[in-house]
């Protein structure tokens, strides 16, 4: 019973309609079975009876989920022809797979692709097949299912798939009446992102940006799918610097424990102790001690600790405030107490090396080592981040750890997590440890993003400088003579914040990217000023035919979607590709597929709604003579999937624009 439930944990919600109804209709017959004439088999008919109500349970269940959530499409075509091509050819080891989306609506709607590759494979094993008569085998062998109008062998062996238009009415019909909600999650796994880690005592700069807008959209999408999901933001809170630091509060205020000290500007208060530090011998040595009285956690010590992290807070506070970032604070200090249990554990393992008064460990396949502790006896960043992927795995139980950081420490990371498996903290296999590095930003000049003088740009200075820039637009295009002062300045921040993330978002960030404030800001192509206006555009078209949302609700319950126009059955399907964006940047975590998707919607949107009248009005008066309603909940459905877009990269579209 258990294998036959598991094997219908994919099947499509109409099939498994059909199958609780036969089944419905075994257990009546089943209550009476002196009606079968065979009373002496009670008890095993009774056992039967038992097994059928647990599997009918069982599709219950699994329907009701099915009706509520989005069906990825094309992991459901994949699970077709996977089971097809396994009864077409049993004998052969780990078949290749391949189904996608056709690029032209004349080769169907997904292709498969898998009969090429399986001819070379048999070819391999001394079998001369051609591919045409292995997608033929395959063809044959498809499962019964509702979602596959016809399927067709097309050149030396592609099969295009055509899909049935009454069944992607029905998805988009769900999409309506219970909004965008995730494919069904197998399990719910726990998540840790770690992203942003600014220093402290220092500013946030063009890098901290790119880390903090990544970190943010990929824990969007975990939550959206329904992961657990803990956002640690690990900043640099803990290190020699601090001694300089307090031995300069110490002689700039000196009264710091009884009154607080009114530090304006820490980047210049770090500039001048770092300046005093190079240059005044006394002074060093003071700093020096400072740490060490700080490590053995003396209380005035700590407390100007505290002090100096809490200026600093209050600044990065800001930027996550501007750009609706929720995360927590858990800096290498966090992890302080932890070390030395870590270089115990290497020790006794026999991983460790002495050289030249440092203890360095060697993880398989790398020809640098860590350094677990200095020459001198102190701990390192090295130290520190297996103190941290430790404490993650076994205190907090992560199954999937993220690390957003720039692609320069790519090479670190490779160590720490080879650390990690060498000593036994984690099997690859069973839980995803992932760096996910990004590009360096540019300026126009192609150069590393800085201010005229040379500086590092200041990250509050650029949103301030998007907030102008933006509002700037909105006034040349007339939008204050329309707007009320409320909904302007909503205006302005969505625009500005939206196109600082989506600029960055909708690049591979693998890649640097130039920073210009001029193209992000652009209404036209990929942008999210475009994406933001059409946006606002379609929300409007009902509004604008007077039609009240209660009627649109309605009319998702008891409206077909038809899609009989070509752009209608375009849009259709291009709106219930959103599952299988998502599961591809899941897979490879890269969110400029998800832009590119927005993208595509928004203009194919655009061809559906310039040749598909949604709402038909009289030429002399502009009144409403008809409501095609289907096509306004085609705009709806569009509509719905660009807002869960939207907030799985952060950003916040506005009613009026």
């Amino acid at each position: 019973i258990q294998g036959a439930v598991a094997s219908t944990s994919h099947d499509s919600p109409f099939i498994q309609e059909r199958e609780i109804k036969s089944l419905s209709e075994e257990i009546e017959k089943l209550k009476n079975p002196e009606n079968l004439g065979i009373s002496s088999q009670l008890a095993e008919l009774r056992e039967e009876n038992a097994r059928l109500k647990y599997r009918l349970n069982i599709l219950k269940r699994q329907s009701n989920q099915f009706n509520k959530n989005m069906l990825n499409i094309n992991q459901h075509l994949q699970k077709l022809f996977g089971d097809a091509i396994r009864m077409a050819f049993p004998d052969l080891q780990n078949p290749p797979l391949s189904v996608a989306p056709s690029q032209q609506g004349r080769f169907g709607d997904y292709q498969c692709n898998s009969a090429m590759a399986m001819a070379q494979m048999m070819k391999a094993n001394g079998q001369k097949v051609s591919p045409r008569e292995i997608a033929e085998k395959i063809v044959e062998n498809i499962p019964f299912n509702d979602l596959i109008e016809k399927a067709e062998i097309a050149g030396p062996g592609f099969i295009n798939i055509h899909l049935k238009k009454a069944f992607v009415s029905k998805l988009l019909t769900t999409v309506l009446v219970n909004g965008v909600q995730p494919p069904p999650l197998e399990m719910k796994k726990k998540v840790i992102v770690d992203f942003s880690s600014p220093n402290i005592a220092k500013e946030m700069h063009v890098g901290h940006l790119r880390s903090t807008i990544i970190g943010d959209s990929m824990c969007r999408l975990f939550e959206f799918l329904g992961y657990d999901v803990l956002r640690l933001n690990h900043v640099g809170d803990w290190g020699t610097q601090f001694g300089m630091l307090i031995a300069h509060l110490q002689d700039k205020f000196p009264n710091y424990l009884t009154v607080s000290p009114p530090i304006g500007d820490l980047q210049a208060f770090y500039k001048e102790s770092k300046k005093r530090f190079d240059s005044e011998e006394d002074f060093k040595k003071r700093a020096y001690q400072c740490v060490v009285k700080l490590q053995s956690k003396e209380p005035e010590f700590i407390k100007a600790w505290k002090l100096i992290c809490d200026v600093s807070r209050n600044e990065f506070q800001k930027v996550y405030d501007a750009l609706d970032i929720e995360i927590i604070e858990r800096g290498e200090s966090h992890y302080q107490d932890m070390m030395t249990d870590v270089v115990k554990e290497f020790e006794e393992k026999g991983l460790v090396q002495l050289d030249e008064g440092r203890k360095i460990v060697f993880p398989p396949g790398h020809s640098i080592p860590l350094t677990v502790v200095k020459s001198d006896g102190g701990y390192t960043y090295d130290t520190s981040d297996l103190a941290a992927l430790k404490q993650r795995l076994f205190e907090e139980k992560a199954d999937i750890m993220i690390y957003v950081t720039d692609s320069g420490q790519s090479g670190h990371f490779q160590l720490i997590f080879a650390a990690g498996q060498m000593i036994g903290w984690y099997n690859p296999a069973e839980t995803r440890v992932e760096h996910a590095g990004f590009g360096v930003v540019l300026g126009e000049d192609k150069k590393k993003f800085k201010t005229r003088s040379g500086d590092t740009v200041r990250l509050v200075d650029l949103l301030e400088e998007g907030l102008k820039r933006s509002m700037d637009k909105l006034i040349e295009k007339e939008r204050d003579k329309f707007l009320t002062a409320e909904e302007l300045t909503k205006a302005q921040r969505s625009v500005a914040f939206g196109c600082i993330k989506y600029a960055d978002l909708s690049h591979n960030r693998i890649n640097d990217y130039v920073f210009s404030f001029d193209k992000m800001l652009d209404d036209r192509g990929n942008t999210a000023a475009y994406l933001l206006y059409a946006f606002t555009r379609i929300r409007s078209i009902a509004r604008l035919a007077n039609i009240e949302e209660a009627t649109l609700r309605e009319a998702a319950q008891s409206t077909e979607v038809l899609l009989d126009h070509e752009k209608e059955w375009k849009l259709g399907k291009c709106i219930l590709r959103f599952p299988e964006i998502l599961q591809k940047i899941l897979d490879d975590l890269l969110l400029h597929t998800l832009c590119d998707y927005l993208y595509e919607l928004a203009t194919t949107f655009t061809e559906f709604y310039d040749s598909c009248y949604c709402v038909e009005k009289d030429r002399q008066t502009g009144e409403v003579v008809k409501v095609n309603m289907w096509r306004l909940l085609l705009c709806e459905a569009t509509a719905a999937i660009m807002a869960k877009g939207f907030d799985i990269l952060g950003i916040t579209p506005v009613q009026k624009m």
